[in-house]
C-alpha cells in the first residue's frame, strides 16, 4: 500500500489526543506499510497544543500543525491536506467515535476499489449507531435536505470518517467555500457533481457524549449553508445554458 496520511483535527481535546494517536497508530501498523499522523490542532486553549508537540517527539510519524487562533474545521483540514505527503489522505474525529475496524475499508476503497472519495455512514440500514434521539432525528433531516436540494446520492455527509484520493481531492479543494462544519458536506456534493466516484459504507458509531457540537444552533447554520450552496450551484447551471 502507498503512503497514507491520517489527519486528526483537534480543538481543545487535551483528554483525547494522546489516546487517539496511540490507538490510530497501532491500527495503522496492522494494515499499511507507510503512514503519518497529522494533528491539525486548531487554536486550542486547554493544553492540546503542548500535548501534540510532545507527541511529535515521542513518535517519528506524528506531525503537529498549530494555529494560534481558531481557523474552523474546514480551514484546518484544508491546511493539513496541503501539508500531507500521502497519496491517500484520510481524516476522522479525534474521539474515535467510528469503530476502527472500518479503517481497512476506508483505505481499500481508494487504493484497491478505485474510488476517489470514501465516507463512513451512520444512516445506512446496516449501520450500527448509538446516539440520542434528538441528534439522530436532526441528522436525518439535515441529510434529507442535502439529498433533495443538492441532489446528493449519499445518506450521511458529515460522518467524521473519510478518505480521499490525493489528486481528486486537490482538483476541487480550492472550490470549497465553507471553512467550518459544512466543509465536508460541500466537498462530497461538489465531488458528485464533477463525476468523481464516491463510496459510502456503513459503520459502527458510538456518540461521544462530550461532543462540542451545539446541535440546534449549528442546525440553523447548516440550513443556511445548504441554501447558499443550492443557490450558487443553480446560478452556475443557469449560466451554462
Amino acid at each position: 500500500m502507498t503512503k497514507v496520511s491520517v489527519i486528526l483535527p483537534a480543538y481543545n481535546e487535551a483528554d483525547k489526543v494522546e489516546a487517539a494517536v496511540d490507538v490510530t497508530s497501532k491500527e495503522l501498523m496492522k494494515i499499511v506499510s507507510s503512514f503519518e499522523i497529522i494533528l491539525a490542532e486548531d487554536g486550542s486553549t486547554d493544553g492540546s497544543d503542548m500535548i501534540a508537540a510532545e507527541l511529535t517527539h515521542k513518535y517519528a510519524f506524528v506531525r503537529h500543525l498549530h494555529s494560534d487562533k481558531r481557523l474552523g474545521k474546514g480551514r484546518a483540514l484544508k491546511n493539513a491536506c496541503k501539508e500531507a505527503e500521502g497519496s491517500i489522505i484520510a481524516y476522522f474525529d479525534v474521539d474515535l467515535s467510528t469503530d476502527m475496524k472500518h479503517l481497512k475499508e476506508l483505505f481499500r476503497s481508494i487504493e484497491k476499489e478505485g474510488f476517489d472519495f470514501a465516507t463512513g455512514s451512520r444512516l445506512l440500514p446496516e449501520s450500527e449507531v448509538t446516539r440520542g434521539l434528538k441528534r439522530e432525528t436532526a441528522s436525518k433531516v439535515f441529510n434529507f435536505l442535502v439529498r433533495i436540494l443538492l441532489h446528493s446520492e449519499l445518506h450521511d455527509h458529515q460522518c467524521g470518517f473519510k478518505s480521499f484520493k490525493r489528486s481528486s481531492l486537490f482538483s476541487l479543494m480550492d472550490e470549497i467555500k465553507d471553512q467550518y462544519w459544512f466543509w465536508d458536506t460541500e466537498l462530497l456534493v461538489r465531488a458528485q457533481r464533477k463525476g468523481y466516484k464516491v463510496k459510502e459504507f456503513p459503520v459502527k458509531w458510538d456518540q461521544d457524549t462530550t461532543t462540542k457540537v451545539e446541535f440546534f444552533k449549528d442546525g440553523v447554520k447548516m440550513g443556511s449553508k445548504i441554501t447558499k450552496l443550492w443557490w450558487e450551484l443553480r446560478r452556475r447551471q443557469e449560466n451554462r445554458k
